[in-house]
């Protein structure tokens, strides 16, 4: 399956597609019910009180929402937002440069925190508790620390791995949000959102089929809805019908429970190779030629969402509904 429909990050296609169809108000966001309700509270009393919304943590699977709901956050409380990533931050110099360029109350979004170096990361806490920043200048016993004022900002913080987060780092956010799966009914609502900001026509029967192979994730719900629409215009009149939207996500190997090619290998692979399981992940991530952390992050959360795959303390382990679904059968293992 092409990479581009499911995939650890989003690609340049998605971060344009992304901006054009990301809501800008808590009222447009789709799902995540208890988590806006929280925001609304939240949000309002930092009004109130004129002052910048406290520091905030947002954690879930790839491609739930995250750096929407930052940008959410940013136009509810009516400040500018700084966009940067964990990766991005290589050095303290990169940090201490958006820092001291931040605005009071601006919001710093930094996307992969989990990802900051051990360094960086320890610049972060004196920025966040007392707004200071520490310089040193010069090396050896030479050396000296400067303390600067920093604006008062907002920092959001968005992972996929909250447990890879160190607890100093994330004891200073003043709230923390999971971002759940969304239900069927809320990916219908979204893939009708955005059919009608990317002008296109789609049968009410075309947008239950795309929503139900869309592994109850918004990004691939928009990835699989531009590939529809993409394979209508070709083999159709551009009308997204049922019939044209199954033919599409078929031909992307997408079935209907949203596993691509690459879920069924992992499923197939802890099934014939490994008699079921149990198996460690980095044996499994070789075995398939992956990355073990594409595969921790990427594909295992679903695959543990719908009760295929289970992880315990001696490896990961498929489910009896796992074999079912593949119509393989469970072999006796030799004592």
């Amino acid at each position: 399956m092409p990479d581009g429909v499911i995939a650890k990050t989003a690609s340049n296609e998605d971060l344009v597609l992304d901006v054009s169809l990301r809501p800008k108000s808590l009222s447009e966001y789709v799902g995540q019910e208890q988590v806006k309700k929280n925001l609304v509270v939240f949000i309002g009393a930092s009004k109130k009180r004129k002052q910048p919304l406290e520091h905030v943590l947002v954690h879930g699977g790839a491609g739930l929402g995250k750096t929407t709901l930052a940008t959410v956050i940013a136009h509810e409380t009516g400040v500018p937002i700084r966009t940067t990533s964990g990766p991005a931050l290589e050095r303290t110099g990169d940090l201490a440069a958006i820092l001291t360029s931040l605005e009071n109350g601006e919001i710093l979004f930094i996307d992969e925190i989990h990802r900051l170096s051990r360094t960086v990361e320890e610049m972060l806490y004196p920025a966040m508790e007392d707004f200071v920043l520490d310089l040193v200048i010069g090396k050896g016993p030479g050396a000296q620390t400067i303390r600067l004022d920093l604006p008062k900002f907002t920092l959001i913080g968005a992972t996929t791995r909250i447990g890879a987060l160190s607890s100093p780092l994330r004891d200073r956010f003043g709230t923390s949000f999971h971002l759940d799966f969304y239900t069927q009914e809320e990916i219908a609502q979204i893939i009708e959102r955005s059919a009608k900001i990317l002008q296109v026509s789609i049968e009410a029967l075309a947008v239950k089929t795309i929503a139900q192979r869309s592994r109850r994730t918004p990004r691939v719900a928009n990835r699989l809805l531009k590939r529809a629409r993409d394979y209508a215009e070709v083999k159709g009149t551009g009308r997204v019908t049922a019939k044209l939207a199954e033919e599409a996500l078929n031909m992307l190997e997408v079935d209907g429970l949203g596993l691509d090619r690459r879920d069924r290998q992992i499923l197939s692979t802890i099934i014939d190779k490994f008699d079921g399981g149990p198996v460690g992940l980095e044996t499994l991530a070789t075995a398939i030629a992956d990355e073990s952390q594409t595969l921790e992050d990427v594909y295992e959360p679903y695959l543990i969402q719908i009760g295929f795959l289970d992880r315990t303390q001696r490896g990961r382990v498929a489910t009896p509904a796992a074999f079912e679904y593949l119509g393989k059968s469970a072999q006796k293992k030799l004592l």
